[in-house]
């Protein structure tokens, strides 16, 4: 907890500008109190004056970001229910665009703590709620702010141009128009596991064992030995194959998103002989995504943890799956059914609704019903947010 300020209260302001500066380029670990000391100018002796330690100060700099937004949130206005949700999606897309040092600590706040998530996701389910003028549940929460929070985040970091328009267009009226799925094609079948080697090399024992370290205990609380120890090999023979720590780690997420769309790939096809629909195809590929995170429990947390150790191959990771969506046939692309919609909005979009469908699974202990949510969200990438209004209310 934080201690009992016993002086000028602007030296608790200066740490935590410090530390928000320091955490919003340095991954947690690497961060240490003498270095947010030197930052603002402070000494070690002052810093506990106001905290009791670096969680606790993270903790308070994740607790301001969530009333940041929640203020931010607060002041989305409009006259109907479309005009909301715009200002709404607009709220979300400028906050990430002004507060980048903010948002990329909270990023990895959401991984580390993820209580901070929890109270985010209640924050924008009681403002879409006013939005919308109802109640909304977790599917609601996920189509609309899944692929919006993903979609601001990648446009602010990588300066790219907001289409603010398109994503309002996705909430308001779906992806996916005028098209039905059939809940048999979606779930039906059974998953072929990818292939297990019968004679592994040293090479593949050790990425073996670093998935395995990496994705229980994290990049910086595993070291080399330990990865040799857990593939029976030695220190001299991981340097045979791999030049650093850092090095092995980007094979890993390369590994692990070559997993992912191997698997999904490999059981795309509907069980039967009717072929799958666009809307289909992208339900079976999230419901696919969800099984892969129940047989692997460890990839998530590797591909989460990477993005603040080498975001360049996380870069690469979610390049690799728009690669995939941009290669399909022009009856396939997301697009097809709405295409005022630009393909890149529409495939982050769909990419940011896994993503945060993804975390649900991986870091929240509730029970998920994982069915029946992607049977609701199929309904809103059919038709938006418009089913839950009237044509009244639309205009």
């Amino acid at each position: 907890m934080t201690r009992e300020v016993r002086s000028n209260p602007e030296n608790a302001e200066r740490l935590l500008a410090a530390a928000v500066g320091l955490f919003a380029k340095k991954w947690y670990g690497t961060v240490s109190v003498a270095e947010i000391c030197r930052a603002a100018g402070l000494s070690n002796g002052v810093f506990y004056r106001y905290y009791d330690g670096k969680e606790t100060l993270f903790k308070v700099i994740l607790g301001r970001i969530s009333d940041q937004v929640r203020e931010a949130l607060e002041r989305v206005e409009g006259a109907t229910p479309r005009g909301r949700l715009r200002n709404f999606a607009g709220v979300i897309i400028r906050f990430s665009e002004e507060h980048g040092d903010l948002v990329s600590v909270f990023r990895e706040g959401q991984y580390r703590h993820f209580e901070y998530e929890r109270r985010l996701v209640a924050t924008y389910t009681r403002s879409l709620s006013a939005a919308l003028g109802r109640e909304i549940g977790l599917a609601e929460y996920l189509f609309a702010l899944g692929g919006l929070r993903f979609c601001a985040i990648n446009w602010a970091f990588h300066k790219s141009p907001a289409h603010l328009e398109a994503a309002t267009d996705i909430l308001t009226d779906g992806l996916f128009r005028g098209l039905t799925f059939d809940p048999e094609k979606v779930f039906g079948g059974a998953a072929t596991p990818l292939p297990v080697a019968l004679d592994e090399g040293a090479r593949e024992r050790l990425l073996r064992s670093g998935r395995r370290l990496f994705g229980e205990k994290g990049y910086f609380e595993t070291n080399i030995h330990e990865v040799t120890d857990g593939a029976r090999l030695s220190v001299g023979a991981f340097y045979t194959y791999f030049g650093s720590k850092e090095a092995f780690y980007a094979e890993l997420i390369a590994n692990v998103g070559h997993d992912v769309r191997a698997f999904i790939s490999g059981n795309l096809a509907a069980p039967g002989p009717a072929p799958l629909n666009v809307l289909e195809l992208e339900l079976r590929g999230l419901w696919l995504w969800l099984v892969y995170l129940s047989i692997d429990k460890h990839c998530y947390n590797i591909v989460r943890e990477a993005e603040f150790v080498l975001p360049s191959a996380v870069r690469d990771y979610y390049d690799a799956f728009a690669a995939g969506y941009r290669k399909r046939p022009p009856e396939f692309r997301v697009n097809t059914c709405a295409p005022g919609i630009d393909e890149g909005t529409a495939i982050e979009y769909l990419m940011g609704l896994a993503h945060y469908f993804g975390m649900e699974t991986a870091f929240d202990e509730s029970p998920v019903n994982a069915r029946a949510l992607v049977e609701t969200i199929g309904t809103y990438l059919a038709r938006g947010l418009s089913g839950l209004l009237s044509e009244e209310e639309l205009t």
